[in-house]
């Protein structure tokens, strides 16, 4: 008997089998959602003293993966693997930057028998978008990093999206990035072997706080900005919440209990910029990143940034960014291309 079943009551008892982890390592992934996916695997091994979990990594060419900051990862195999994966087993996608450029038809359909064969399907940070572009997130509840979230809203719409850290929804599972992948495991490791478990393991990482689907990825609007003052955070979140169709300051202002130029003096006093400027600054971000991450056209990426006029919409990306929505668009994607 493994050692913690001594202190966890109700955790049901092991398989004498290991639950296996496949984790496919696309080029350019991440490497704090994988590392922070296959730590608490390993220390929930030592807490246990016996093998709970056991884990292999695969990726296409089955040699080494590179990540975003440039490590190389040795790989136990590839896409053609004499270890297929097996019914129960638990198949981890890691995603990272330029994410829609791997989402090469032999990934997709490797996904897909492995779904077909019994596996449980997941990813951390940007994976969720090959697991969406494989078919295998469809009508289902699933979570990606805030960043890609404007983009992958648009792209899959038949995706029920959630800002939430991690979404556990049936055989799928999805984390946003980040320390996010820490979460979701814990979340297994105490749906499988209990809570105490999972609080070891935590213990040991120094993870103070174990946080649940319930949880949102962001900060909180006044540690964003560094300002607690309920009002402003308010008008914020109303801001953020209507990027397609923005309101206008007096209709915030009035929601809000105050006047217009109450309004003003307080984003003033606080931003340094009136509420129009700030209003315009977050829908631009918006337009960036649908720019950077899906082939909207640029019009379609200026009506979901709150832009009725593709000229006015130039015109205000350049003079924030320092060049045109179109240029951004061809320079990323040359960038891209020569990584």
């Amino acid at each position: 008997m493994c050692e913690h079943h001594r202190l966890v009551k109700t955790a049901p008892m092991p398989s004498t089998k290991p639950r296996r982890f496949t984790f496919l390592l696309l080029d350019r992934f991440t490497m704090l959602p994988f590392t922070a996916a296959i730590e608490p695997l390993r220390l929930a091994n030592r807490s246990a003293n016996c093998n709970l979990f056991s884990w292999r990594l695969v990726g296409p060419g089955g040699e080494s993966a590179t990540c975003s900051n440039g490590t190389r990862i040795l790989l136990d195999g590839g896409l053609d693997s004499e270890s297929p994966v097996e019914h129960g087993d638990v198949v981890i996608v890691c995603g990272g930057t330029d994410i829609s450029k791997e989402a090469h038809k032999p990934v997709l359909n490797w996904l897909r028998r492995q779904s077909r064969g019994g596996a449980m399907m997941g990813a951390v940070c940007t994976g969720a978008w090959i697991l969406a572009e494989a078919g295998l997130l469809d009508g289902r509840k699933a979570t990606i990093h805030w960043e890609n979230h404007d983009g992958f809203a648009e792209a899959f719409s038949e995706i029920d999206l959630y800002r939430s850290v991690f979404v556990h929804d049936g055989n799928r599972l999805t984390a946003a990035g980040g320390t996010s992948s820490i979460d979701l495991m814990l979340h297994l490791i105490a749906e499988t072997h209990g809570d105490a478990l999972a609080a070891e393991v935590a213990d040991q990482m120094l993870h103070t706080t174990i946080r649940t689907d319930q949880d949102r990825q962001r900060l909180s609007i006044p540690t964003r900005i560094g300002v607690r003052h309920p009002r402003l955070a308010t008008v914020i979140a109303r801001m953020e919440a209507n990027l397609e169709e923005p309101i206008s300051p007096a209709q915030l202002a009035s929601d809000a209990g105050m006047s217009t130029r109450q309004l003003e003096r307080l984003f003033r006093r606080y931003l340094n910029r009136s509420p129009k400027r700030y209003y315009m600054e977050t829908r631009l971000a918006r337009a960036r990143n649908l720019l950077m991450q899906t082939e909207m056209s640029i019009i379609e990426v200026a009506l979901a940034s709150g832009f009725s006029s593709p000229s006015h919409f130039s015109k205000c990306y350049r003079a924030q960014y320092g060049g045109t929505p179109y240029r951004e668009r061809g320079t990323g994607a040359a960038a891209s291309a020569g990584r």
